[in-house]
C-alpha cells in the first residue's frame, strides 16, 4: 500500500480511537463502537460485519444506537453493499482497509492523499467519520493539529495547499 494512504488510514484509526483501544488485539481492528456503560470492547471473528449477528449498541442516554465495527467503524447498513461491490471475503483487516479506501476514492480524498494534500482530503471525507474536524455530528471532533502529526509519524508527506 502507497505509503500516504497507509498514514491516513493510521490516521483515521487514531480520530477514531480504535487503534488506541486499550481493549483491542488488533489494531482497532477488533474493535466495536463503545457503547453507554463506557465499556471497550472487540470482537474475535471476522466472517462478517460483528452486528450480523447482534442487536445495536446503545451509545447515549438521547436513545441513539450503533453498529460501528472495525478500524474505521464501519456500519452494519453498509456491509453488505462493499462486501458485493468490492469482492470483500470477510470482515478482516485486508478487507476494512479495502472498504476504507474504496470510500476514500468515491469522496474524491484518495487522488488528494496520494498527492500529500492531507488538508484537501480531510476537506473530502471529513462527514464519512464523526471524529475528523468538520464532521458536524455533534460529537467530538479531533484537532487538524493532531491528526496531522500522527498522518506524519506514520509516514505520511504533506504538501502545503
Amino acid at each position: 500500500m502507497k505509503k500516504n494512504r497507509k498514514a491516513f488510514l493510521d490516521m483515521i484509526a487514531y480520530s477514531e480511537g480504535t487503534s488506541t483501544s486499550k481493549a483491542t488485539k488488533n489494531d482497532g481492528y477488533d474493535v466495536l463502537v463503545t457503547g453507554i456503560d463506557g465499556i471497550p470492547e472487540i470482537f474475535t471473528n471476522y466472517k462478517t460485519h460483528p452486528f450480523m449477528t447482534r442487536m445495536p449498541k446503545q451509545i447515549n442516554s438521547h436513545g441513539l444506537y450503533s453498529t460501528a465495527s472495525g478500524r474505521y467503524q464501519f456500519l452494519k447498513k453498509n456491509w453488505l453493499h462493499y462486501q458485493l461491490l468490492l469482492n470483500l471475503p470477510d470482515f478482516g483487516p485486508e478487507s476494512q482497509d479495502r472498504w476504507a479506501i474504496q470510500l476514500l476514492k468515491e469522496c474524491g480524498a484518495l487522488y488528494r492523499i496520494d498527492r500529500g494534500n492531507f488538508n484537501g482530503a480531510i476537506l473530502k471525507c471529513h462527514y464519512l467519520w464523526a471524529s475528523l474536524p468538520g464532521a458536524g455530528y455533534d460529537q467530538h471532533e479531533n484537532k487538524y493539529s493532531a491528526l496531522l502529526a500522527v498522518y506524519k509519524e506514520s509516514g505520511g508527506t504533506s504538501i502545503l495547499v
